[in-house]
């Protein structure tokens, strides 16, 4: 065996081990492996570098600008109130309402914006009739997955399976060419989903809401004649040096200030209102000096009505993940304070300025709504808290669907490519004025970006050193003998376990070569082959981990990861034996 492929194996043993580690995120993950490549020697830098002008990476791009011009218009807001009301009549109702507008939706727009956009208008339902968080939104995660599989932009996976064909010299996949299969999928899915969620998924919270939570260690001090930090500087006090605590504000001669900073002065007969981590609350009550005015986050007379509580979510892709919010300087960048992190299904409240955001993350932050909507704006957060309608402009929203139909319809009659048809559909959405070059900017999720030309390098790497052949052979000399539809269930079950381990990007590029390759000793048709790592890929239930959209539920609904094991776990293996019959039906070999 040549150095080089040793070489390949190796990093990409690396980094299947980061990805299942979750040591980075999963974009420096990927550019990392990239790196590598380049750096052994196994991949010229032209090569190693090309994912970022892989066709696939360019559609995908655009697919962003064109989604991004659809979310951006309205259109979806308008149904808001409509959705509330139908989804308000019965939990099933709701279910149903929820899963259906997933599904249609995500079909043809970016499946993590469809989920960003339903979260805070299915917590608002949840809110006003009771119903538990958890058993709707991990429903509305998986029908959006379900529905991503049903055309070629419903996910960016099916856009890089279909751009290997193209790079291996074999046709292309189009735009509707495995609806059919998918949506039998779906009709399966749902049917589970339906009639299990209600049994399997969370009856009650529980645990207590985020804002809940932070309300216990709200509490108004007193500063009193005989403490020492009278007259000091905030920095300097006892509440940070012994307590830890975040001054939210400071009544002083009737008047509310919120801009509280280290060297602000503590005055006698100050009324501080504060947030203590629970760990020295009790120990606050009686530290000298300082009298309890009120134990829970009251209104008061003095109250700036400007200044309120959100519950917000950080999405995937959001800047400002990764970091922590000293490094951030997020308190003097941004004008706002957090107050609490629930990180997976733990809330923290001790020094929060130094824990390592991630997608997903919910926070409570105290601020003005003008500096909440600019962070929405940004796409660095999603609000949870409370949900306004938007009114819809259809200006910009009647072309922006006509562009949006324009694109779809394009690849689908064969009269370009979804790149070409992508990327005038780009265009389109800036010159009509649906997008100013900046939104249209911002639209593009450049992590994803990143992490889909940063994987492609493996798949080059397995091509380049005879790696996928290997592989393929391998497989062929143990599964040769078995009839086609059993390899087929196999490739699909080995890729729906990995992507349930590493990002469904990074199977994609891993398994794309090697069933193509697979195939041709076979010598059967490839088209069955990547249909499954598509759609195994693509339908992944098993882990919060697995899919942006089940780490962004992950938190609001208040979920343990047993219950994305306990109600994802059949459907995952309902889903493959369903498709190992279906695939094979709509692709003969």
């Amino acid at each position: 065996m040549e150095i080089n492929l040793i070489l390949t194996f190796c990093i990409i043993g690396i980094g299947v081990f980061l990805f299942v580690r979750d040591y980075f995120s999963i974009d420096t993950t990927s550019v990392l492996i990239m790196a590598l490549f380049i750096v052994a020697g196994v991949l010229s830098p032209e090569e190693g570098f090309s994912g970022f002008n892989h066709p696939a990476t360019l559609t995908l791009g655009c697919i962003f600008v064109v989604s991004g011009g659809i979310f951006n218009s309205g259109i979806l807001n308008g149904l808001s109130h409509r959705i509330i009301k139908l989804a308000k009549i019965h939990y099933s109702v709701a279910l149903v309402t929820f899963c259906l507008l997933a599904g249609i939706f995500s079909a043809f727009i970016n499946d993590t914006a469809v989920v960003a956009l339903l979260l805070p208008i299915a917590l608002t339902v949840c809110r006003e009739t009771g119903i538990s968080p958890g058993k709707l939104l991990m429903p509305i995660s998986f029908a959006a997955l379900f529905g991503g599989t049903c055309t070629l932009v419903g996910t960016s996976t099916n856009i890089l399976v279909s751009s290997y064909a193209k790079k291996f010299g074999l046709e292309e996949f189009g735009m509707f060419e495995f609806s059919a299969p998918a949506l039998c999928l779906l009709v399966v899915g749902f049917v589970y989903i339906f009639l299990v969620a209600p049994l399997l998924l969370p009856k009650s919270k529980e645990d207590e809401l985020l804002i809940e939570k932070a309300e216990e260690y709200i509490t108004e001090l007193e500063v009193a004649a005989d403490n020492s930090d009278r007259n000091g500087m905030v920095v300097d006090s006892r509440l940070v040096a012994d307590f830890d605590v975040r001054i939210l504000s400071i009544l002083r001669d009737g008047i509310l200030n919120h801009q509280v900073g280290p060297e602000t002065l503590l005055v006698e007969g100050d009324i501080l209102k504060v947030i203590v981590p629970p760990s020295r609350f009790n120990r606050l009550l009686d530290a000298k000096g300082y009298h309890i005015v009120g134990d829970k986050r009251k209104e008061t007379d003095h109250e700036d009505d400007t200044y309120h509580l959100y519950e917000v979510i950080l999405p995937f892709g959001s800047q400002l993940t990764g970091s922590s919010l000293f490094n951030l300087r997020f308190s003097q960048k941004y004008n706002l304070s957090v107050l609490a992190i629930r990180q997976r299904n733990e809330i923290i409240m001790d020094k929060l300025a130094r824990v390592a955001l991630r997608s997903g993350d919910m926070l409570l932050v105290l601020g003005k709504q003008e500096n909440i909507d600019r962070l929405e704006s940004q796409k660095l957060i999603v609000t949870l808290s409370q949900y306004d309608e938007k009114k819809t402009n259809y200006k910009k929203a009647i072309p922006a669907i006509l562009i949006g139909i324009g694109v779809i319809l394009a690849a689908a009659v064969n009269l370009t490519t979804i790149l070409i048809s992508a990327m005038i559909g780009a265009l389109l959405m800036i010159l009509t004025g649906v997008l100013k070059p900046n939104e249209a900017y911002k639209a593009v999720e450049w992590q994803v970006i990143f992490m889909m030309a940063g994987v492609l390098s493996m798949g080059a790497a397995l091509e380049k050193t005879g790696g996928a052949e290997m592989i393929a052979s391998f497989t062929q000399d143990n599964l040769g003998q078995y009839d086609p539809r059993i390899t087929l269930s196999i490739i699909y079950l080995v890729s729906f376990v990995s992507t349930n381990l590493i990002s469904s990007k990074a199977t994609a590029a891993l398994m794309a070569p090697i069933v193509i390759s697979l195939a041709a000793a076979m010598e059967v048709s490839y088209r069955p082959f990547l249909v499954a790592v598509m759609f195994a890929c693509s339908l992944t239930f098993m882990t919060p981990m697995s899919y942006p959209t089940n780490t962004m539920v992950y938190a609001p609904g208040n979920y343990k990861f047993n219950d994305f094991l306990k109600f994802g776990t059949p459907l995952n293996l309902i889903t493959w034996v369903a498709a190992s019959f279906v695939i094979p039906y709509f692709f003969p070999f």
